[in-house]
């Protein structure tokens, strides 16, 4: 492999080799649940307001893929793609090829590499419909040189997802941190040792113990989790402000969080003051929701390649007609299908109207491309429509531009 072109690589694929992460179970057959995050026809709905006919034969990038936990998820939910996984730790990738191959992962796809490969040297890859890159520029030496890197691989129009650390929620986090550096425990075995010992001798009230017992403790169970956290040798974390002087690059527009509900103002306020946050322009909601809440440990988002006088995104909401003559596809990232008691595209309890459901049940039996308007349900048009607006809200329903 050619020299690595990031000054922190040598030193940060060494850790991953010692700690290969996420830690989380291999197991054989599909992942647990779903995450729509990584289903590019959910994606594509969720920013454009629709999808594009089939086929859609789409060409994915999983840019540091660790040991494949998310490599697993993008091939099963994106069936007939075409996906490369790259990684700079040769131990992850072990554990990424093993976990692909025990899922069946390369059945799903028309084809999978999986290459210990920087995300800088990628010239003549792609372009790529999507890039997935969740929490790994922020562990280059040069983040900006990431997404430099990463960008000219979209085709246009194509979809980008980061995953970038947050300031305020990790406080207590940095503070570990550095007091774990400032005794030399390491980046090995000794500051796991000595990493997981610190917060069993800290004082039962003390903020960091009772910060990590109380919100980290299961999601660092792995050794790897933990040192990923609390001992990594190289991270950059953000503030709202500085992330979007990080995004502003030429050729990407910011095409929304990937996790809006934390960024909606009436997950905490109210009256008055709810009316008064709406009113503000959404970049200032999104810095009142920063100043709020402390406990935002990170950033996840989509950037999207500008696509030249094609339009990226669907300028005003769909009329009654329109949703009438368009047609729809299932979300594939539901858990208990069909029902109407669900586990939601973000595997939260979901449950839809029983004419919601029979709305459905009549699409999926449809020939592909039937206008909703004349699905044999019984549903008058404002009945269909009514259902077709919570359904796409819901996400279980993904619209096709007539």
């Amino acid at each position: 492999m050619d020299a690595p072109l990031d000054a922190a690589t040598p030193v940060v694929s060494a850790f991953y080799d010692r700690f290969p992460y996420p830690g989380d179970p291999l197991q054989d057959g599909p992942p647990p649940g779903y995450n729509w995050r990584w289903c590019v026809d959910s994606v594509v709905a969720a920013v454009a307001g629709a999808l594009p006919p089939p086929p859609r034969p789409w060409r994915i990038l999983d840019a540091g893929c660790g040991t494949g936990v998310s490599t697993d998820y993008l091939c099963h939910l994106n069936p007939g793609a075409a996906v490369l996984a790259v990684d700079i730790s040769a131990g992850a990738l072990a554990v990424a090829r093993e976990r692909t191959a025990r899922s069946g992962a390369a059945e799903r796809v028309a084809s999978l590499r999986i290459e210990e490969r920087s995300l800088l040297d990628l010239a003549g890859e792609g372009p790529f419909d999507y890039i997935n890159s969740v929490g790994v520029l922020h562990h280059l030496d040069q983040p900006e040189a990431g997404l430099r890197a990463l960008a000219p691989l979209l085709r246009p129009g194509g979809l980008l997802h980061l995953f970038l650390y947050a300031d305020g929620g990790r406080w207590e986090i940095h503070r570990t941190q550095r007091a774990l550096a400032l005794m030399g425990v390491g980046t090995g075995e000794e500051g796991l040792r000595l990493g997981r010992e610190l917060f069993t001798t800290l004082p039962e009230r003390n903020r960091l113990r009772r910060h990590h017992e109380q919100r980290w403790a299961l999601d660092t169970a792995a050794d790897a989790n933990f040192a990923d956290m609390y001992l990594h040798p190289q991270e950059t974390s953000y503030n709202l402000e500085r992330l979007f002087r990080f995004v502003d690059q030429p050729g990407l527009r910011f095409a929304g969080f990937s996790n809006p509900q934390v960024w909606d103002p009436a997950r905490l306020l109210s009256g008055e003051l709810l009316e008064r946050a709406r009113a503000l322009p959404a970049p200032q909601q999104w810095a009142l929701v920063e100043s709020l809440d402390p406990d935002i440990s990170h950033f996840e988002f989509f950037l999207q390649r500008e696509n030249g006088a094609l339009p990226t995104a669907r300028p005003e909401p769909w009329s009654d007609a329109e949703l009438l003559s368009a047609g729809g596809e299932r979300n594939r990232c539901l858990w208990g299908w069909p029902s109407t008691a669900l586990l939601g595209p973000d595997m939260a309890p979901l449950t839809i109207a029983a004419e919601d459901l029979r709305l459905m049940e009549a699409l999926e039996t449809a020939p592909p491309g039937t206008p909703i308007g004349e699905l044999p349900v019984d549903l008058g048009p404002a009945e269909r429509v009514a259902a077709v607006r919570r359904l796409q809200a819901e996400q279980v329903l993904l619209l096709l531009r007539a």
